[in-house]
């Protein structure tokens, strides 16, 4: 029997405009990029859900890996994220969740997930976050949202990727940590794009992630530290380099991007005047784009290059982002 909660096919998906476009980065993360597509399933606008991004930080060796805030997604849309104990089968759980209406975040290793055939499928063993919504245990077939898009699972690679070869009693088995989403747990929290009340549940949200921004600029730590970090991937093969560039430029690139997106949506729904704001966020995802190519080039070439003006360039873009979200929203951090 197969359980599922939205008739979806992987060949007639439309995805969120956030996944598709000439976007600089068309994928953040696993986390944040499964939300966006199941909250757009869902029915609701995610883009509301975006002023997280602007707290992002650097912290250390990397950038915020940033997702939406649990707290965040039951203010803007009544939604419940709670974690599942894992001590059945995971095809148990998921069909029982499933059977509820809750679609499930499990995390899985990439090297099982068809979706991935030109970076891991086959290739590593990745920790990665899916999505599933259909499950068919009889036919062994799951449908699950994955980074950009929505796919399907099944023969081998399923078994793989959930496990059911595994023994649960065995202590060397470490179960995977899995949330569910609860929908329509508070109906009346489920406003659609051009409501107003969304906007302003959103506006406080943003007052309330400006409160955590970063009290200096990250890219000057970051720039401060990136010398070293260079030094680090001379010699390392090309998948160290991956991983290094998803770990900070991607992060940090991809966030600002969905924050210049969020400011759109602001501005189409009555919040006026944040065009340079919102520009200023692109010039950083589409600067960080270019120093990832630039980092790539010098790796495998062993050939040096002057980061500086590319670092200027995003340090002076988060000043201006920064000091005009706090002169235009500033009075909702101190109300909070």
């Amino acid at each position: 029997m197969t359980r599922q909660i939205w008739p979806l096919d992987p060949a007639t998906y439309t995805r969120h405009p956030l996944h598709d476009g000439d976007r600089a980065w068309i994928e953040s993360n696993c986390y944040v990029d499964l939300w966006i597509e199941l909250l757009h399933t869902s029915g609701v606008e995610p883009l509301a859900a975006l002023p997280f991004t602007f707290a992002i930080d650097v912290e250390g060796d990397q950038w915020t890996f940033f997702k939406f805030p649990a707290a965040d997604l039951n203010a803007l849309y009544g939604v419940d994220v709670i974690e599942l104990q894992i001590w059945r089968p995971i095809t148990a759980h998921l069909e029982e969740q499933l059977a509820l209406g809750r679609p499930a975040l499990v995390e899985v290793d990439a090297f099982y997930l068809p979706d991935t055939m030109s970076t891991t499928y086959q290739e590593a063993h990745v920790k990665t976050t899916i999505g599933v919504q259909a499950l068919d245990l009889a036919a062994q077939r799951a449908g699950y949202f994955h980074n950009a898009g929505y796919y399907e699972l099944g023969g081998p690679d399923f078994v793989s990727a959930f496990r059911l070869e595994g023994d649960l009693t065995d202590p060397k088995y470490l179960p995977p940590y899995v949330e569910v989403a609860k929908f329509g747990v508070r109906p009346g929290l489920r406003p659609t794009l051009t409501d107003r009340a969304l906007v302003a549940r959103s506006l406080e949200l943003l007052g309330a992630h400006l409160a955590r921004v970063p009290l200096d600029n990250p890219f000057g730590r970051y720039a401060a530290r990136f010398e070293a970090d260079v030094d680090s991937l001379a010699g390392e093969p090309l998948t160290q380099f991956h991983r290094y560039a998803f770990a900070t430029l991607r992060q940090c690139g991809a966030a600002f991007e969905l924050g210049g997106a969020y400011l759109g949506w602001l501005q189409a729904n009555g919040e006026q005047g944040l065009e340079r704001i919102a520009a200023a966020c692109d010039v950083i995802a589409t600067t960080a784009k270019a120093l990832q190519f630039k980092l790539a080039r010098s790796v495998n070439a062993n050939r040096p290059f002057d980061p500086a003006p590319m670092f200027a360039t995003m340090a002076g873009a988060w000043d201006e982002t920064m000091t005009a979200l706090m002169a235009r929203y500033g009075s909702l951090v101190h109300q909070r």
